[in-house]
């Protein structure tokens, strides 16, 4: 019996391969993936913009159903799973540190290794997280974001009647909206695309804007100045990635106040050394997360509705290649595109 496999095997170039299914070995499960949530990680790969080896078999947002496991293991043929897709080392001195999510060794299944987007995929157990009853396996698939997000807030700090910035409304800034949401404070999100700040207010967003590169000038100026009089909002998570837009951040911040940096880009940021010394500025840097995918399972579980807006996009497996087209599009507004595995249409 063979299953199908997709790999990327050169810029712009997909292979759909049958092979064989991977076999049962010491502290591993076989999982049948249901579905794979794609990411801009995933569209830089496919691009070939991004620093790892093809061919490729990408796939790291994803979840699916234990096919076959060791009757000693803690899984169950049957069982409803999130992957966790950190390979860390566990011996070096971020994992030592119980930083294993920044690990000097970090691997991550469909970045490095071989990941989601095939038929069955073998699992050390300890990286299968179980999925709440009540919340559908595609939205699941959505854990592993909502996990980054997750672990930014948790980097921020956030206290109850903070007032919170949050630039960006992609994914993760909007995932970040909706976990800041249960924490007692302000979200004011902001993007320069209105139809992504439109959504805003359905992650739990106090105030959402639509702005400009000049932001926030104008009616966002006041707004700010309203909710902190005149100081400048506590915290801020950034999470474009986009250089001015962190020299933003650090312009707007108050006094003392943190800014977390989550959004991901290999672009250089000038950043007057006296505007950290000043206002004595906490920039923190925050990357994947520690483990946190129960708790971003459970936080979709409270907000399906935030978890099936997100979601804009589905293609069967066959169709990867118009999913990646989608992404790539700058005329489609896409948050999240769902690769429904299982419904593979073979």
């Amino acid at each position: 019996m063979q299953m199908l496999a997709v790999h990327t095997t050169a810029k712009r170039t997909l292979s759909f391969d049958d092979v064989p299914p991977p076999r049962l070995s010491p502290g591993r499960a076989l999982v049948r993936v249901h579905a794979v949530s794609l990411c801009g990680t995933d569209l830089h790969i496919f691009e070939d913009r991004y620093p790892t080896t093809l061919p490729l078999v990408q796939g790291h947002e994803l979840t699916g159903t234990v096919i076959e496991a060791d009757p000693a293991d803690r899984v169950r043929a049957g069982d409803r799973v999130a992957i966790d897709p950190l390979v860390a080392c566990g011996a070096c001195a971020a994992c030592r540190g119980g930083h294993a999510n920044v690990c000097q060794n970090l691997s991550v299944l469909g970045c490095y290794q071989d990941g989601g987007l095939t038929e069955v995929l073998s699992v050390g157990v300890d990286r299968l997280h179980a999925v709440p009853d009540d919340l559908p396996l595609d939205l699941a698939a959505l854990g592993e974001p909502t996990s980054i997000a997750m672990q930014a807030v948790s980097r921020a700090e956030p206290t109850p009647g903070d007032v919170v910035l949050v630039l960006g409304c992609g994914p993760i800034g909007l995932l970040a909206t909706l976990s800041l949401s249960e924490r007692g404070v302000t979200v004011v999100a902001a993007d320069i695309d209105p139809q992504r700040a439109a959504l805003a207010p359905v992650f739990g967003a106090a105030h959402a804007l639509s702005v400009d590169r000049d932001f926030p000038d104008g009616a966002g100026g006041l707004l700010l100045d309203g909710l902190t009089e005149g100081a400048g909002p506590r915290l801020i998570i950034e999470a474009t990635g986009v250089p001015a837009s962190l020299q933003n951040a650090i312009r707007l911040i108050a006094p003392a106040g943190r800014i977390v940096q989550v959004g991901i880009s290999a672009g250089h940021a000038e950043i007057r050394i006296k505007d950290l010394t000043d206002k004595e500025i906490e920039l923190r840097g925050s990357r994947n997360s520690r483990g946190l995918i129960p708790e971003a399972l459970a936080l979709l579980g409270r907000h399906r509705e935030a978890a099936q807006r997100l979601v804009t996009h589905r293609f069967p497996l066959t169709r990867l290649a118009e999913a990646f087209d989608t992404m790539a599009d700058p005329g489609v507004l896409t948050e999240k595109i769902i690769i429904d595995v299982e419904r593979s249409g073979r």
